[in-house]
């Protein structure tokens, strides 16, 4: 793989902080909801977005 320039790196790390915070939020809101629908839609994003920071997380190393 090409080596990122600096501009592309600190795109990066912009994006998975804020992945983190969209997880964080997630998670949290996952306990405070009722709805078995929207509980079940929050879940499956949380493990898109854990993914999704791996894969970053992955670019980055």
């Amino acid at each position: 793989m090409k080596a990122m320039g600096t501009h592309e790196t600190l795109e990066l790390h912009e994006l998975l902080a804020f992945k983190n915070v969209c997880l964080a939020k997630n998670t949290a809101m996952q306990g405070m909801v009722s709805d078995p629908q929207l509980k079940s839609l929050i879940q499956q994003d949380i493990q898109k977005t854990q993914q999704q920071i791996r894969d970053l997380q992955n670019l980055l190393s």
